[in-house]
């Protein structure tokens, strides 16, 4: 039982198309001023169709849009002036109309396109037009040529110089193609070559024949005719029973001779990068084997191919280092002989570098590198805006340094565009590349929470194209926090894409890119989610069932539940029909009562959005039970043959036909097809399908076709091969029975209206010469009707009046007569811009970023088309606030239909705006109304562009922030709110208030452990603006867990050091109140300085003699000891200060050193209270203060 498996992931074959992108370099959006680039462009050897209209492409982009102008042999290329050249709209492409008539040879020439801008002008490369051309053959007589049996010929083609150059090949003046093998072959030259001449060689003639590539013709030479003297009778049978054919005709055997090329050697040259062809033909009896071979090594691997019979060698893209000697070896029985060709590459010019755009930001350094190499080596010339640098104007910023320009210190308006030209006598290369001075924040040009799903184990990307001027430093983040995302599984690169090479279900998450430069930063966030693999688990598997019997084919599959699972059946590689006797189940497929038919290859394919896999199986049917096997093979039936064409008619024809054999399945069908041979030759299609239990049908015909038949059998295990095509049939020609359909007009042109429709096809045109007459009149006066007959489905009706209706028709015709009457539709020509502007308009504020608009209509008739919609166009003059930067660019407004108000929204606060209308048609834009003049009132700020945080020691924290990028008002202050954290525990909120002036502020902590988390605001006198949050970092020592905020904690209770230290401060506390009760007992004192060596108060009486009465001491506090407000003893608040942190009011505290009582938490404790303890009074508070 074998199962053959196979799994596919969508997304991995997504991804190896994409790597060739990951270093591409970064564009500059084009909503941004730049200069142009030329984006598609002809090649340089440009050759054309001379019966087609020319096209030369030219196409830029930029901003402002290029304007475009072309030279023709190094002169300018007036445009204007020539009828027959226009240039396509918003492009340079030229087209060259010779519709009206004119010689493509005219137009033969060098042309190169020029694309300007304000910031620059860019050039494509000189275009070397041609007309294709195909001469005739020259006229010659060609005599017989007679030859002895046994020696060299070689037929000479020499076919007329067409461009491109035809093709040759070679074959009799009956069309049959001449069969070549080692003995004869024709040469890279086109001649024919005939190692020996054979009796039967004269059994036909030889014609060279030429096809040219553009106008799909062939032209055939007169055919030569060869006439071989032999020695002996050609005689069949003693060739047969003869050993050497060439004794037995009496044939001397030859050492071989070159016939190509001559002599023992030659040299060839060879660009580099091109394919090398080496040829060597030989002559001699018998026919010489080749061998190829490289003196001083061995052939190029991987890149050499014999062909030809081993006479051609041929070298792809060739190289430097295939240069040498190179020698063919011609042998047969009688000796060997070899030539030796000297090959030596040369090289056009090719790219080491390319100078690539360069962006810069003012005050930037930058160099464009233009390397390139060559045999012999490229002269490199620069050239500036299309002109040699040398005669540009002096540019302080720039120096020249060979293949290299250096800019220092660049200021906006030093944009321009730069070529570079690298040629030597083989060719040239041509590249342009801008530099761009701009002062741009960075700004993310993928859209906002993007999702990528992707299978588990599978490489993916998380893509994030940015663009900035400075060019902006992009980092990725895995769910807000955490480093750099950069090395291991991650790979970042230069264009913004984050690479894994294998997702990981840990790998799940939201990542941010942040792409920073001096002016701020843009950040975007991408999710992306880890699936399970799909896999089928277990499989259909190789069955071999009776017939009528119910196999199971298994198919259960496991995949991830969040994705949508589809499970299909294919039969054969084709989709399986679910008939009555198959069920479809989640776990595999049923089929009822099985047949032979059902015999087969069944693949389960299980597929998700992102991956599939498949698994296949063979199933085998048995006829009768598996002890008797004597079930013949089934197979495809034989094709039909002989067939009849009878009963011919207008509209119909008898087909019949001798059916072929079964095959030992029954024929079920026959499907009867035809082909045309005058609008689509060769295509067949399906007529109609007929039982498999006849061999003949009517056929319904169309008029005017040329028919030819042929017929296909079907039975269970599938189709014949078609029959033999019947002869043809033509049907006589009719008035056509349809209209065409899809009429429709629209102007192109203010003065013109375009009509189209959908032509009739082959079985429709029923006649000759097919056209249609095409009817037009205006709708609104309904006057007389015009007409054109064309033959083409188009037709432009020119000088029209602006946007109104007509009434059109298009009507078939053919040379038999006229279609029925066509229905009406109706079509409008062409629109033109709007001549009026909407007046009166007025503005009232609705907020800081919200105006509201009214405005008086235009009258209808001004608006000379559709109305599409209003637009007010606005930009931001100034700012109120004093030396503050703004952009002004324009930005519009769409009020879509006919309408007289509307609202402007996302505008800037305290700015000054300006405003003006226009409406719009289809054409375009309509005249400008008066600029209005408006001021945004103050609104809340936005966020402080950063907050710092630094912590130079335990003790304080320094803060300083940056005044926000939006003041949208003027600041009056700051509002900083801040608290203390650990864990899960907050302290209170402190707020501070600062000045407008104010950016720095410092912080005493409370206490060395808790973090902070900050919470920033500007205001002005309308509110506070957006909060801007931060964290305090973690200090370095709590890398390892205090007991103050860690919740897994290790019970230290049961710790056996922890028990001894707990029995050993127990035992000295004992002797200790053992002492004491002794002394009590006594009345006695004690030197306290004997015992302890602390610092009495001063006025205590009894310092003098260094002793006191215990038993009058009874109630002071230990010396470090605090005393509360109230006068009582209060206990060091350091053994529950942490808990205060903690989580829960019980904590078993771990080898750290912390108690293992129970006590009390405080709830709401001074912030005084966390910093009075400072000592410890007791064995146990000392291991708490050194927790």
């Amino acid at each position: 039982m074998v199962m053959q498996r196979h799994h596919l992931t969508c997304a991995g074959i997504a991804f190896a198309l994409y790597l060739h992108h990951l270093i591409s370099a970064i564009e500059v959006p084009l909503d941004l001023p730049q200069p142009p680039t030329i984006t598609k462009q002809s090649v340089k050897d440009y050759i054309v169709d001379p019966r087609d209209n020319i096209f030369i492409e030219c196409e830029a982009k930029g901003n402002p849009i290029p304007i475009f102008s072309w030279t023709r042999n190094g002169k300018f290329f007036n445009v204007a002036k020539d009828p027959k050249v226009s240039m396509r709209r918003r492009s340079g492409t030229l087209v060259i109309d010779f519709h009206s008539g004119g010689r493509p040879e005219d137009y033969e020439g060098e042309y190169q396109c020029f694309a300007r801008n304000d910031y620059g002008t860019a050039l494509s490369s000189k275009i070397h037009l041609q007309v294709s051309k195909s001469p005739l053959w020259p006229k010659e007589k060609v005599d017989v040529i007679e030859v002895d049996e046994g020696a060299p010929l070689s037929l000479q083609c020499n076919p007329p110089p067409g461009l491109p150059s035809p093709v040759i090949f070679w074959m009799s003046s009956s069309m049959e193609p001449i069969h070549q093998d080692k003995r004869v072959s024709q040469g890279q030259n086109g001649d024919l070559y005939f190692s020996n001449v054979m009796l039967q060689d004269a059994q036909t003639d030889y014609s060279c024949n030429a096809r040219f590539h553009f106008t799909h013709t062939i032209q055939q030479k007169n055919p030569y005719t060869l006439k071989v003297k032999t020695k002996k009778p050609h005689n069949e049978t003693s060739l047969r029973n003869h050993t050497d054919m060439y004794s037995a005709r009496g044939i001397t055997e030859t050492t071989p001779s070159f016939m190509y090329p001559y002599g023992t050697s030659s040299s060839q040259m060879v660009l580099r990068g091109v394919d090398l062809l080496l040829e060597c033909i030989a002559s001699g009896v018998p026919a010489p084997d080749i061998m190829w071979y490289k003196k001083g090594g061995e052939l190029p691997a991987g890149k050499t191919k014999m062909e030809n019979f081993n006479k051609a060698l041929r070298i792809s893209n060739v190289s430097e280092e295939d240069s040498g000697e190179y020698f063919c070896l011609a042998s047969n029985k009688m000796g060997s002989i070899r030539h030796t060709i000297s090959v030596r590459v040369k090289a056009a010019p090719y790219w080491l570098d390319e100078p690539q755009n360069l962006i810069l930001a003012p005050g930037e350094d930058g160099r464009l590198v233009c390397r390139a190499n060559g045999n012999p080596k490229p002269t490199i010339q620069w050239l500036v805006n299309g002109e040699p640098i040398e005669a540009s104007p002096p540019n302080p910023s720039r120096e020249v340094a060979g293949d290299t320009i250096v800019f220092r210190d660049t200021q906006i308006g030093s944009s321009a565009v730069y070529q570079c030209n690298a040629s030597n006598e083989h060719g040239y290369l041509l590249a342009n590349a801008f530099v761009s001075v701009l002062d741009v924040p960075p700004r993310i040009l993928a859209p906002r929470n993007q999702l990528i799903r992707v299978i588990q184990n599978n490489r993916t990307r998380l893509d994030c194209p940015f663009f900035g001027s400075p060019i902006p430093t992009l980092r990725w983040f895995k769910n807000g926090q955490g480093n750099t995302l950069d090395g291991g599984n991650y790979k970042a690169h230069e264009n913004g894409s984050l690479e894994m090479n294998m997702a990981r279900k840990e790998d799940q998450g939201i990542y941010t890119c942040v792409a920073t430069n001096i002016l701020g930063k843009a950040e975007a966030q991408v999710r992306l989610e880890v699936k399970d693999p799909t896999r089928i688990v277990r499989g259909p598997e190789d069955q071999v069932v009776k017939r009528g019997s119910m196999p199971r084919l298994h198919c259960r599959v496991k995949h991830d539940p969040t994705l949508k699972l589809t499970v299909t059946w294919l039969k054969d590689d084709a989709p399986l029909y679910m008939g009555n006797r198959m069920k479809k189940e989640d776990d595999g497929l049923t089929i009822y009562g099985v047949a032979e038919k059902d015999q087969g290859d069944y693949t389960c394919v299980a597929s998700t959005e992102l991956d599939k896999d498949l698994a296949k199986a063979y199933l085998t049917v048995l006829a009768i039970p598996a002890n008797r096997l004597r079930d013949l093979p089934k197979e495809r039936p034989d094709r039909p043959r002989d067939l009849e064409l009878t009963d011919l008619a207008e509209r119909s024809v008898q087909l019949t036909w001798i059916p072929g054999d079964d095959n030992n399945s029954p024929i079920t069908d026959y499907i009867v097809q035809f082909e045309e041979d005058r609008f689509q030759p060769g295509m067949w299609h399906n007529h109609s399908r007929y039982p498999g239990n006849v061999n003949s049908a009517t056929l319904s015909l169309s008029p005017y076709v040329n028919y030819q038949f042929r017929v296909i059998a079907v039975n269970e295990v599938g189709s014949s091969l078609p029959s033999v095509p019947s002869e043809r049939y033509q049907t006589n020609g009719a008035r056509p029975e349809f209209n065409p359909t899809g009429v429709q007009g629209a102007g192109t042109q203010k003065n013109n209206m375009e009509i189209t429709w959908m032509p009739l096809n082959a079985t429709q045109a029923y006649g000759p010469n097919l056209r249609y007459i095409v009817r037009w009149r205006r709708r609104d006066i309904r006057g007389s009707w015009y007409n054109e007959t064309v033959k083409t489905p188009r037709h432009v009706v020119w000088n029209t009046p602006i946007y109104v209706p007509y009434e059109i028709k298009v009507q078939a015709e053919n040379d038999f007569g006229r279609a029925p009457e066509p229905d009406t539709v109706i079509g409008y020509s062409g629109e033109d811009y709007p001549k009026a502007a909407p007046t009166d308009v007025r503005i009232r504020i609705l907020n800081s970023t919200a105006i509201a608009l009214t405005w008086t209509r235009v009258h209808l008739d001004t608006i000379q088309g559709q109305l599409k919609e209003y637009r007010a166009y606005f930009w931001r003059d100034s700012s109120l606030l004093k030396n503050l930067w703004v952009s002004k660019k324009r930005q519009y407004v769409s009020f879509p239909g006919d309408r007289n108000r509307g609202i402007v929204s996302r505008l800037f606060p305290y700015s000054n705006y300006k405003l003006e209308m226009v409406v719009t048609n289809g054409r375009g834009d309509g005249p400008r109304s008066e600029i209005k003049e408006f001021p945004t009132p103050e609104g809340v700020p936005s966020s402080p562009r950063y907050l710092r945080i630094r912590q130079p020691n335990l003790e304080i924290i320094n803060l300083e922030w940056d005044h926000p990028e939006h003041p949208n008002g003027v600041l009056t202050g700051y509002n900083l709110r801040y608290q203390a954290f650990n864990g899960s525990k907050t302290g209170r909120t402190l707020v501070e208030n600062f000045s407008p002036n104010q950016t720095k502020f410092t912080i005493q902590r409370t206490d060395p452990i808790s973090r902070y988390r900050f919470f920033l605001r500007a205001r002005t006198q309308v509110g506070e603006g957006e909060t801007l949050v931060e964290e305090s970092p973690a200090l370095l020592n709590e890398a390892t867990p205090t007991p103050a905020y860690t919740k897994n904690q290790v019970d230290i209770a049961t710790q056996g050091w922890f028990i001894g230290l707990m029995c050993a401060i127990a035992l000295l506390v004992l002797i200790l109140l053992i002492v004491c009760f002794i002394k009590r007992s006594r009345g006695g004192k004690y030197p306290v300085r004997d015992n302890k060596d602390e610092h009495l108060n001063p006025e205590d009486k009894n310092v003098e003699d260094g002793s006191f009465d215990y038993s009058d001491e009874d109630n002071k506090p230990l010396p470090n000891s605090q005393t509360s407000l109230d006068g009582t003893i209060k206990q060091q608040e350091s053994d529950d200060s942490l808990v205060d942190y903690g989580e829960g009011g019980e904590g078993q505290f771990n080898e750290d050193g912390s108690f293992i009582g129970q006590y009390t938490v405080k709830k709401d404790k001074e912030e005084t209270e966390g910093n009075e303890s400072s000592e410890a009074t007791s064995p146990v508070n000392a291991i708490y203060s050194l927790a």
